[in-house]
């Protein structure tokens, strides 16, 4: 019979088995890696390579939180052409939750590593009443050879402005796990798990790879406040207006379906596992992220000044600073 763990760090026989005993994936940098005790991580690197960090909270959903943590993470280091070595995991968990919920958690971890190559370094874990649902905040180690960073402010005035993918994929993905019985009043069964199962696409480290090989001058994961925070954060960074095309943008029907159904804005909407690139010849780019199997599309280009704009026919409208992500609309009710 299993009990709710207690208020405080998680016991180390816990630690020991559904923690500890989860981690597989190893890495030769990581010459100092998670321990009982152990207070840091440590990452070896060659001399001509450049150490990337990221971080972020999963904090949207408790479903696949552990797949995302580690996704999303990874995604983040890959936008700076880096390759993705460990995580650090500040892992805090409300009082009700049990030990096979830690232990599923870490399974989750474990396999998103593995595909990715991420080993889990280091962390902490916590049972704690300030939160009511799991909550992942991960740091993320990369590695990327000298002169090979890309930036989110890479953009320049002339340059081709395309994404890969889809947008919204995520929130829809996670919308459908999490809405499911409210969506089945309305769609087929066969369309929600269509939607749930757009979580597939979710890691962008394949065209990230690509594009570094390809000539791409900025890139940007399009996370919260979906692809029009993205567009504006991309256009900030980097100094630059935007011409964009919205009937350029790729959206897949199962995205536009639930949005419709709750009336949230699939632009402003979690999209990670779509890629907001920069490129000098935006054609080629495409051609060679296609070769790769990966769609990407020309959506519009930057420009200079600082005009940010939203092209549809004949109306134009300016894009706006990034807002709260559509997706609390839905998973708050």
């Amino acid at each position: 019979m299993e009990f709710a763990m207690k208020i405080g760090k998680v016991p180390e026989n816990v630690l020991k088995r559904s923690v500890f005993k989860q981690i597989h994936t190893k890495r030769p940098e990581v010459v100092l890696g998670a321990g009982v005790g152990e207070d840091c991580a440590a990452v070896k690197l060659a001399e001509d390579e450049t150490l990337v960090m990221s971080t972020d909270p999963i904090t949207g959903t408790a479903q696949d939180i552990g797949t995302l943590a580690i996704q999303i993470t990874a995604n983040d280091l890959a936008s700076a052409g880096a390759e993705p070595v460990g995580v650090l995991l500040t892992v805090l968990l409300p009082p009700e939750i049990e030990e096979p919920d830690l232990r599923e958690m870490m399974q989750q971890v474990e396999a998103a590593c593995a595909k990715a190559g991420v080993q889990v370094m280091g962390g902490h874990t916590e049972i704690t009443a300030v939160v009511n649902q799991p909550v992942i905040s991960v740091c993320g180690v990369g590695k990327v050879k000298d002169g090979c960073l890309i930036s989110t402010g890479g953009a320049k005035p002339g340059m081709d402005i395309l994404v890969t993918k889809w947008i919204g994929i995520e929130g829809t993905s996670i919308i459908a796990k999490e809405k499911e019985k409210d969506l089945l009043t309305r769609f087929s069964a066969p369309f929600i798990e269509n939607a749930k199962k757009l979580d597939v696409y979710l890691s962008v480290l394949s065209e990230a790879a690509v594009a570094v090989r390809s000539g791409v001058s900025a890139m940007h994961d399009v996370t919260e406040g979906g692809i029009f925070g993205a567009l504006w954060e991309m256009a900030e960074a980097s100094g630059v207006g935007l011409e964009i095309d919205l009937k350029k943008i790729p959206i897949r029907q199962e995205t536009v379906e639930v949005c419709e159904f709750f009336g949230v804005n699939p632009y402003l909407l979690i999209s990670s596992g779509c890629m907001l690139m920069a490129a000098q010849d935006g054609n080629h780019l495409v051609r060679e992220l296609e070769k790769a199997g990966i769609k990407a599309t020309i959506i519009g280009k930057a420009t200079a000044g600082n005009d940010r704009v939203l092209l549809n026919e004949d109306e134009r409208r300016f894009l706006e600073p990034p807002k709260t992500d559509e997706l609390y609309k839905v998973i708050g009710r």
